[in-house]
């Protein structure tokens, strides 16, 4: 049986427009290409965790205009369960305007738009969906009130939940100490521990005043030089894939619905950090969030190619 997800979280149209250089303030430069992706930051964990072979769940909102259509015609394109995405009468959907460079960096503008009108009772509308995941993921693209009930109902039902806390903003240790997973990057676990994190050991020391409040692992994700998981006195680090990017837009995405995946069929920590890492990867060699994401075959393919990423452990 494959594992199931819900995903309660934002939904968006990507703009993505490829720049030669990002422009000066106040000049016009012309872009190289241009193209509109289906993205959102919950959408694109879904339909990662989805390409990989779990079955899905969305909760989440969409406007009332076009793009609405082009999102929902997408999540049933990946089998993704849309009976809990809801459309918001004369609200636009979300929109995420994408800048990138030709090294792969890019960044991203978000309009909230309709994900701003996911609300409580919407959670509670899918309750009984929710009650019968292995895992519940969550994102910071919606109201963070939204978030907390969420994490609150999975706790209460003992479903596991993933939280990733992006867009950066501050939250309270009551909210962390409810939640399985809290996977920030480094810059948002500097927001939420208030401490520095430039190198491994800071990361490790921010990550335990989190652990101390309650939260179950912290996994640091690092980019190209990998990911760091801080759980009790253990430390797991996952070894980056050396690849050449492309685009970098999802990677993060990417990894958390890898992780979600794997972990919920195996409970393996160590072999899940390794799947996602790989595959977020993998991700960044191709252009736009979704359209970067491997199907279940193109993963196993790749795993058999490239071998399991290596994981080290330490306590400290």
């Amino acid at each position: 049986m494959s594992p199931r997800i819900a995903v309660v979280g934002s939904t968006n149209i990507d703009l993505v427009t490829v720049l030669a250089r990002m422009p000066a303030p106040g000049e016009t430069v012309e872009a190289p290409d241009f193209h509109i992706g289906c993205g959102g930051k919950g959408a694109n964990q879904a339909v990662a965790a989805a390409r990989l072979g779990a079955t899905v769940v969305m909760v989440s909102k969409v406007g009332d205009d076009a793009f609405a259509d082009t999102s929902l015609a997408n999540f049933r394109r990946f089998g993704i369960d849309t009976a809990h995405v809801g459309r918001v009468r004369g609200v636009p959907s979300g929109v995420a305007t994408v800048l990138v460079e030709p090294s792969g960096e890019n960044a991203i503008l978000i309009v909230k738009g309709a994900n701003a009108h996911l609300r409580p009772a919407d959670v509670e509308a899918a309750a009984a969906e929710i009650a019968g995941c292995d895992v519940v993921l969550l994102q910071l693209e919606i109201p963070l009130d939204t978030v907390r009930h969420t994490i609150a109902a999975a706790a209460a039902r003992g479903v596991a939940t993933i939280l990733n806390p992006a867009p950066a903003v501050a939250l309270d240790r009551e909210l962390m100490a409810q939640v399985t997973f809290l996977v920030p990057n480094r810059s948002e676990l500097a927001l939420l521990s208030g401490m520095p994190v430039a190198g491994d050991d800071e990361v490790i020391a921010a990550a335990r005043t989190l652990i101390a409040s309650g939260v179950g692992t912290v996994i640091v994700t690092l980019g190209a030089a990998g990911a760091l998981a801080i759980s009790g006195d253990e430390v797991l680090r996952v070894a980056p894939v050396a690849v050449t990017p492309r685009d970098t837009t999802g990677a993060g995405d990417a990894f958390i619905g890898a992780f979600a995946r794997f972990w919920a069929e195996s409970r393996d920590l160590a072999a899940a950090l390794a799947a996602a890492t790989l595959y977020a990867a993998d991700s960044v060699t191709r252009p736009g969030a979704q359209s970067s994401y491997g199907s279940a075959d193109d993963f196993a393919a790749l795993r058999a190619a490239h071998g399991r990423v290596p994981v080290s452990r330490s306590r400290r």
